[in-house]
């Protein structure tokens, strides 16, 4: 049997979930989710696509949004990376967003769970349209969980009793999980992980010896992956903006690339290391990639558009089982 084992952000991949590309916009997209960390283009797409699939709303963007992932699990595999693929929604589910007016979404693996070195976590997504994303995801853990050594948590549901938009959760997203060793960084913006998400994860982690650090963050962005990402071992990627109380201190030290709070809304941050030695990132993102290549590392890149239009990029759509 393998182990389940995430080290780091950036140790050898070696199994991952790649997210699919599944999307219907809540009814009232203006009064039903916060758009504030899209761009504006991505703003005005969402609020004109109210109740409609993407597939509907655009039958290019949907091709175009699928083969993003085609071409990025070429890409996975090219290095020998296993990969893992959710299911797709059936039709009940579907039908059931619509008729609640919530939407469906199967499209960023990232955020329904994460991983601490032998742990999957299923977390709490804060969009009532992304409450139910672990659903496709769960019959690639139950099976991998079977198959795999490890454990195999989930946090307590949200409390709803001041109602679909309390504010209590807990909510705890995989996008603002980062893993450096036994350390554990997650941020909270107001949009996705709250306090109450980070307390519960530390409760549990600090029986197993893992610290965990609060992040608090500037309120566009999303997750914590939105304004860090860790190339290697001293190196990263941050948006120093968008960190209200600073860098973590255990950061400090850290070389950095730094990037702006606009560059950060375009998901720059959001790239995805195979290894310590090989980066994915956008094409769109040549400043970045020269900077990062005089590091001595390697590119890959793809265009990733579609998928960054909806708030997500290279690491939103993976999450990782093994990094080791």
């Amino acid at each position: 049997m393998r182990k389940t084992n995430v080290v780091s952000e950036f140790a050898p991949l070696k199994s991952v979930v790649l997210a699919q590309s599944e999307f219907c916009f809540p009814n009232d997209t203006e009064n039903s989710m916060d758009t504030s960390f899209l761009t504006k283009e991505n703003e005005e797409f969402v609020k004109n696509s109210g109740g409609k699939d993407v597939a509907e709303a655009d039958k290019q963007l949907q091709s175009d949004w699928e083969q993003e992932k085609i071409k990025m699990q070429s890409l996975l595999e090219s290095y020998g990376v296993e990969v893992l693929r959710p299911r797709l929604l059936t039709r009940h589910e579907k039908e059931y967003g619509r008729s609640q007016g919530v939407g469906y979404s199967n499209f960023f693996s990232r955020d329904p769970f994460f991983t601490i070195g032998p742990f999957i976590i299923e977390g709490n997504l804060r969009f009532m349209h992304r409450r139910r994303e672990i659903l496709p995801i769960r019959p690639v853990l139950n099976e991998w969980a079977k198959n795999n050594e490890g454990y195999y948590f989930a946090a307590p549901q949200p409390d709803l009793s001041e109602g679909e938009k309390s504010e209590i959760g807990p909510f705890i997203e995989g996008g603002d999980v980062v893993v450096l060793g036994e350390t554990i960084f997650v941020g909270h913006s107001g949009l996705a992980s709250n306090l109450n998400g980070i307390r519960w994860l530390k409760q549990l982690m600090e029986q197993f010896d893992y610290k965990v650090v609060p992040v608090r963050l500037h309120p566009s962005i999303l997750h914590l992956d939105c304004a860090l990402s860790m190339l290697k071992e001293g190196l990263m990627i941050v948006c120093k903006e968008a960190f209200l109380d600073g860098i973590p201190e255990e950061l400090n030290d850290w070389e950095k690339i730094n990037v702006s709070l606009k560059e950060a809304a375009n998901l720059i941050t959001n790239g995805l290391p195979i290894n310590d030695q090989v980066y994915v990132t956008d094409q769109a993102f040549t400043d970045l990639i020269a900077q990062i290549k005089a590091k001595g590392i390697k590119v890959e890149t793809l265009d990733y558009r579609v998928s960054r239009m909806f708030g997500g990029s290279f690491r939103c759509t993976t999450q990782a089982l093994i990094r080791e």
